[in-house]
Parts: C-alpha cells; sequence; structure tokens
C-alpha cells in the first residue's frame, strides 16, 4: 500500500512540474511582452488561466491518444525539440541571436503538426525537419532584421 501512495505521489510530482513548466515559460516570455505594464495580480491571474488551458489540451491530447504513456511523453518531448531546443540553445551559444529570433518556434511544430498522428514513424523524420526548420527561423530572425535596419540606415544616409 506505501509503495502505491509512494508511485502515485511521484506521478502526481512530476505531472504537476511537467504542466507548469511550459505555462510559466510561456506566459512570462511570450505573453508578458504584449502585457508589459500588467501588475502582479492580473500576471497570476493571466498565468492561472494558461495553466488550466495547457491543463486542457494536455487531457484532450490524451483523451485522443490511442498510445502508451511512454508514447505520449515521448511525443509531447518532440514538440519541445523543435518549439524550445533551438532558441535556448542559440540564446546561450550564439552571439548573433536576438529577440526577434521568436519565430524560430513557429516552423517547427507546424512541421510536426503536418505531419499527422505525433505517434507515427514519419514524426522521427517530421522531428529533424522540423528542428532544422527552427534553426532556420533563429538565423533568418536573427539576421533578417539587422540586416534591414542596416540598408534603411545605409540607403537613408546616401540620400540625406
Amino acid at each position: 500500500m506505501i509503495f502505491f501512495g509512494a508511485l502515485l505521489a511521484a506521478i502526481l510530482s512530476c505531472s504537476s512540474a511537467t504542466l507548469l513548466a511550459p505555462s510559466v515559460t510561456f506566459a512570462e516570455n511570450i505573453l508578458r511582452a504584449f502585457f508589459p505594464r500588467i501588475g502582479d495580480d492580473q500576471f497570476l491571474r493571466m498565468l492561472r488561466i494558461v495553466v488550466f488551458v495547457f491543463a486542457l489540451s494536455v487531457l484532450a491530447f490524451s483523451l485522443l491518444s490511442n498510445s502508451t504513456i511512454y508514447g505520449m511523453v515521448e511525443s509531447a518531448y518532440k514538440i519541445t525539440l523543435v518549439a524550445a531546443f533551438t532558441p535556448l540553445a542559440f540564446g546561450l551559444y550564439w552571439k548573433r541571436a536576438t529577440n526577434q529570433a521568436r519565430c524560430s518556434r513557429l516552423p517547427g511544430p507546424g512541421h510536426l503538426g503536418g505531419a499527422g498522428d505525433l505517434q507515427s514513424e514519419r514524426v522521427h523524420a517530421a522531428a529533424v525537419h522540423g528542428l532544422l526548420a527552427a534553426i532556420g527561423g533563429m538565423v533568418i530572425g536573427s539576421l533578417l532584421p539587422q540586416r534591414i535596419v542596416a540598408h534603411a540606415a545605409h540607403s537613408q544616409h546616401k540620400t540625406g
């Protein structure tokens, strides 16, 4: 009886951490940019709504899936790979990475979504393609705004 209680506690602890981590990351890094003057009370309310929406989406995913828990966890980490790994790695190790490169989070999950069933074998290839698309989005999103600003400044300097 004690073993099953400990097992249930470990499962609930891991699932709450797995739910809170992306919710807080999304609210703090993405939503806060849209509401820069938001107070702590409003941010807490917004965070609770994000946690609730994420919980509903996870519940829908688990109810509609025919795979095992291992397969669902594997699918969840494929999404993390293509949506969060690239900005994190480039932000840490590439000096030219900019804040405008948030667009690198968009093409990766799009490749996974285009792969159809997240449990199929095609998703492994889609995860690699999604990772490559996210890397491309990071490079383009970091370099293109700098190039546009430099080109505009050069054109203005020429005419002025």
